[in-house]
């Protein structure tokens, strides 16, 4: 174990205290045979619940229900410097195709898909690590199991709304990687993932005979432009650096092929790394639905339900975050990488505090995890975890011991 002298005198735990590593992979095993779906976390909140009251801590509180978090008052002296830790546990509604794995989900069409289970078990380890620190670091550490990442309502939503991040300096989440080898890790500076926005899209039309189509409205011609030229917001009405991507997921309507349709039913996302672009495009969408309903005698609703914000990586506080894991597993445990296509909640605290969100790597051909997430076969193994617990301890203690030397902004 590491050790290094502070505030004169003592000495701090680098890496996690003794015993930790059972702690973690014990937790993590645990929630990986028992996923759970978004919103429905309850088993997983007891056993959390359980793992602090083992570490003395017996009064987390609730979050969105189904989720918990802790506080861990420092002690020490110096600059007090407010550090929030998220670590998501929602499964996905997947059945798992490991058997090689003797923690492999017992519960049939559900697994942990997304290395939640890696995530949390990883926040556990920052909890354990700044416990058995406490009298060396000033400010408060608060870790957040949060619920619902992958399905609204969003767990991240609510920790923003409930206040959890009120009077915090910065954040810190992490999340697996499976495009970057197993023991690397990287940190981007800017947006790391896409916001995510849901829409549908209702176009009223009027039924008639198909042999005499010029006495209805013709609602499947509504929306088959629309689903055309609504991509022309993005190839000619938007700057390539924003990034963004339409997609229409389903496309729904008429009775008969001799009826000329009356109503279609579309749904769609939007994606973007850009706020400014995000906001243009949700009002760009609804004018141009407004537009081709009325070109074609048409009418429509629309409805849009704002999801998650881009994740943004603080330019300071990465750098401190990036230093820090260099220093405890090598600068060559760094590797460069893409921001996400995707979108994560995470989004919600970075959007409140400066914040980092740094991706751990999972890729290992001889051990059978290669796939992506969101797939059957997708894994991490053990010593991935702990690493994030350790990477996600080595950012936290050295933003405390920025503070003591810089304002972090």
């Amino acid at each position: 174990m590491l050790n290094q002298k502070v505030d004169g005198g003592g000495s701090e735990q680098l890496d996690l205290p003794a015993g930790s590593d059972e702690r973690i992979l014990a937790l993590r095993h645990y929630m990986h045979e028992n996923p759970e779906l978004s919103n429905e976390e309850y088993g997983t909140q007891k056993k959390i619940a359980q793992c602090l009251a083992d570490a003395g801590l017996t009064n987390p509180g609730t979050v969105h229900k189904t989720g918990l978090f802790i506080d861990i008052q420092g002690e020490g002296n110096g600059i007090p410097l407010n550090v929030v830790v998220r670590g998501d546990i929602d499964a996905l509604p997947i059945d798992e195709a490991r058997p090689d794995l003797p923690y492999r989900s017992r519960a049939p069409g559900k697994m942990h898909a997304c290395g939640h289970d890696a995530h949390a078990s990883a926040a556990l380890g920052v909890v354990l690590a700044a416990l058995a620190n406490r009298q060396h670091f000033a400010g408060k550490v608060r870790v957040v199991f949060q619920p619902a990442e992958e399905a609204e309502p969003l767990g991240g939503r609510s920790v923003a709304e409930q206040g959890l991040l009120d009077s915090f300096d910065c954040a810190v989440g992490m999340h697996v990687n499976p495009e970057i080898p197993s023991g690397t890790f990287s940190v981007l500076t800017g947006p790391v993932t896409k916001s995510s926005d849901e829409f549908q899209v209702i176009f009223k039309g009027r039924k008639s005979h198909a042999a005499w189509p010029e006495l209805g409205v013709d609602a499947i011609s509504i929306a088959a432009t629309f689903v055309t030229e609504v991509q022309k917001l993005v190839s000619r009405e938007t700057h390539a650096d924003a990034a963004p991507v339409i997609s229409i997921g389903r496309f729904h309507g008429g009775e008969a092929n001799n009826i000329v349709c009356d109503s279609v039913v579309l749904d769609g996302t939007l994606r973007t790394r850009s706020p400014e672009t995000r906001q243009r495009l949700r009002t760009r969408i609804e004018e141009l639905a407004t537009q081709i309903a009325a070109m074609h005698r048409g009418e429509v609703e629309f409805k849009l339900v704002s999801g998650e914000p881009a994740v943004f990586n603080d330019p300071t506080i990465s750098e401190v975050a990036r230093n820090a894991i260099a220093e405890t597993f090598g600068s060559s445990s760094l590797v460069s990488t893409r921001p996400l296509a995707g979108a994560d909640d995470f989004g919600f605290y970075a959007e409140k505090v400066p914040s980092v969100y740094f991706w751990f790597g999972c890729h290992d051909e001889a051990s059978g995890n290669k796939t992506h997430v969101h797939t059957a076969e997708f894994g991490i193994s053990d010593d991935d975890v702990l690493r994030a617990a350790r990477a996600a301890w080595a950012i936290v203690r050295a933003l405390q011991r920025t503070a003591n030397e810089r304002k972090l902004s």
